[in-house]
């Protein structure tokens, strides 16, 4: 995993200007890429390809981008540079016949693109960006891996302009903040390729097309194999060892890290390798630090655990916001961000994380309530196809902030649809039932029983059917009500109320989610309108996506909250309070012309109006009766900032010189 920066037909300005362009937005990502810098251009400076280069594989400068192909005169056929990591690499060598003249598993890109062309990504087996100019005839090639693990932006040139036909391509979008050039940008979409013709026509082509991704109608009814699926999970983690440095694992002590934990210390014990390195961290007493020291001590790793206080992750708070590129997500960012810089002082370049067991398999505490079967299974479709957008996102730039790159085992592709075509009524929950009469049928059920072999346990009893906690909830709930709280302090009463005309068409609808917003469009200001639109809108319950909150009509009306506190079946929802005053101001919208009210909010406003009139009326009297709760009087609320403060000078500490458990 590396930074990559690319310009195809950049015309303005002079040359030097150009280059010094591209330069910026390199530098602009070099914290993905601290080992090495390089930039191309062609000899009349329209085509640049640049690469910040995190060495994980082939670690000598013989595998250094950019990378070309030559003709029998020296001059480049192709030129190319890849963000991502290629499991293939020697495989489609072999089946092809090509010639590699690098040492790094990305060598194989150019190669294949001349045997075969716009097929290029969808043979690619790993995570990837790629941009490839191919000098013959000015073609200009771009793809990205099935679920957009490795980030990729595009941006254009402003029509009417020289720049017009301009594209320009980053692994972040900061890179584009300083580029006057760059009119307008997106992201690049998981899944595709890009081609621009010499003549500036371009075309964007889906490569991944699973039916259970292009066909709505599609509800699969194939029984889980459970032996099959524990092997093709072996298979992925096995896969991404492909590493000449040292790695080690996240182990949160939850289900999904544990297990990718269980079975990377089976292959390395398989290779002889020695103990494998483990890290958590949290908010002293927080739940995860407890399972994830069981899971440690019952695997035998290397395990490291490190401590933060809730004024520390507030400290960071800004820094996470530029470096994820989102206002979403900033609860689980903040911990990783802080554990990935602990972990690459201790020179560790690559970790394997769990991200993306539950979407596919409905693993989240709010699927207890999917109405059934079949909108259990179009949920998990909807959650994993924008993962590139959540989580993915989250844990690719929370690590990479810190260059370590994050691999993820769930997402391979032969995993994902393997998880993806078991029959949902497999996948629901139903804590009454017991299959096989032993175990309730916990989320992800079939995930868990796959790795239920008593005979050679993967994980103790106690985590292999622990409930899920979702990560910013388990490195410590004192950490989310701090944030909360801290938002309560930051925004004021009356700029909430305005928050409409400060958010026009789509106003926050809490204070958190309008302090992280504002900290956003500071660190966007100069792009804003391109930068908010990549972000995802909608509310959610325990990270739901918005369609989901018609699954229950107390959620349709709330503010929402993504913490798994939010549902009642969390063994710690009790005294854990959603919002509710934002839709007390929302109805405001729904008796006059909705100026201000985004879509999902019309679309809450709507359904409560559908309600009988007697029903409204009591909802409006139990908030008009109901106590407004002051943030440092809910459970778990942090001291007053003064005392806080004090404790925090105590308590970081800990944090500077680290609980470090060796096993």
């Amino acid at each position: 995993m590396c930074g990559i920066v690319a310009a195809i037909r950049f015309l303005s300005a002079s040359a030097s200007r150009r280059r010094q362009a591209l330069l910026a937005m390199s530098k602009n990502i070099r914290h993905r890429g601290p080992d090495w810098s390089a930039m191309y251009s062609t000899p009349d400076n329209t085509v640049f390809l640049g690469h910040e280069r995190l060495a994980l594989n082939g670690i000598t400068s013989e595998g250094d981008q950019p990378m070309h192909v030559f003709d029998a005169d020296g001059e480049p056929i192709i030129s190319w540079v890849v963000n991502g990591e290629l499991y293939n690499h020697k495989a489609l060598a072999e089946e092809f016949g090509l010639k590699l003249d690098y040492t790094s598993d990305s060598a194989v890109v150019g190669p294949l693109f001349l045997a075969k062309g716009f097929e290029t990504a969808s043979l690619l087996d790993g995570k990837f960006a790629v941009a490839i100019y191919d000098h013959r005839d000015g073609t200009f090639y771009a793809g990205r891996d099935h679920m957009g693990i490795s980030p990729m932006y595009i941006g254009y040139g402003a029509p009417g302009t020289e720049n017009e036909n301009a594209i320009f391509v980053s692994s972040e979008m900061k890179s584009f903040n300083d580029v006057e050039e760059v009119d307008s940008f997106e992201a690049f979409p998981p899944g595709h390729y890009l081609v621009q013709k010499a003549d500036g026509s371009k075309q964007f082509e889906q490569w991944y097309k699973p039916r259970w991704l292009v066909d709505e109608t599609y509800v699969p009814d194939k029984p889980a194999d459970h032996a099959r699926l524990r092997d093709k999970l072996h298979a992925a983690v096995e896969k991404r060892f492909m590493a000449e440095v040292p790695f080690g694992v996240l182990l949160s002590g939850g289900l999904d890290s544990s297990l990718v934990s269980s079975v990377a210390c089976r292959v390395a014990a398989s290779r002889n390798m020695p103990p494998l390195k483990s890290f958590v961290i949290g908010i002293k007493g927080a739940p995860d630090l407890d399972a994830a020291r069981e899971v440690a001590d019952f695997l035998g790793t290397d395990h490291y655990e490190f401590y933060f206080t809730a004024q520390e992750a507030l400290d960071a708070l800004r820094d996470v916001v530029y470096h994820i590129e989102s206002w979403e997500q900033c609860r689980a960012s903040v911990p990783m961000f802080l554990l990935s810089r602990r972990i690459a002082a201790l020179g560790i370049k690559m970790v394997l994380s769990g991200e993306g067991s539950d979407e596919a398999l409905g693993g989240y505490l709010y699927f207890h309530e999917a109405p059934s079967a079949e909108e259990f299974h179009r949920e998990c479709v909807r959650k994993t196809s924008r993962l590139h957008l959540w989580d993915v996102n989250r844990a690719n730039k929370a690590t990479m902030a810190w260059g370590i790159e994050a691999r993820v085992p769930f997402l391979d592709q032969v995993f994902l649809d393997e998880m993806m075509n078991i029959d949902p009524n497999e996948k629901t929950i139903d804590l009454s039932e017991k299959p096989d009469g032993v175990h309730p049928k916990l989320e992800k059920y079939v995930l868990r029983k796959a790795f239920d072999t008593p005979e050679n346990p993967y994980l103790p009893e106690s985590v292999l059917w622990r409930q899920k906690e979702q990560f910013s909830d388990g490195v410590g709930y004192d950490w989310v009500d701090s944030l909360r709280a801290y938002a309560e302090d930051e925004v004021t009463d009356e700029q909430f109320a305005a928050r409409a005309e400060r958010f026009p068409g789509d106003p926050p609808e809490t204070k958190e989610y309008y302090l992280l917003r504002s900290i956003f469009e500071e660190e966007f200001a100069k792009k804003v309108k391109s930068a908010s639109a990549t972000v995802p809108r909608g509310r959610s319950i325990a990270c739901s996506t918005p369609e989901a909150l018609a699954w229950k009509e107390e959620w349709m009306n709330s503010a929402g909250d993504i913490s798994g506190r939010a549902v009642n079946v969390h063994a710690s929802s009790d005294g854990f309070g959603m919002d509710d005053r934002a839709m007390d101001d929302l109805t405001v919208f729904a008796n006059g012309n909705g100026a201000g009210a985004s879509a999902s909010q019309k679309k809450s406003v709507a359904a409560a109006s559908a309600l009988p009139e007697a029903t409204q009326q009591q909802r409006r009297q139990r908030r008009q009766q109901a106590p407004r709760t002051p943030p440092t009087a809910r459970r778990g609320a942090p001291k007053p900032r003064a005392a806080m403060n004090g404790a925090g000078r105590v308590a970081s500490r800990h944090l500077r010189t680290s609980t470090i458990r060796l096993h």
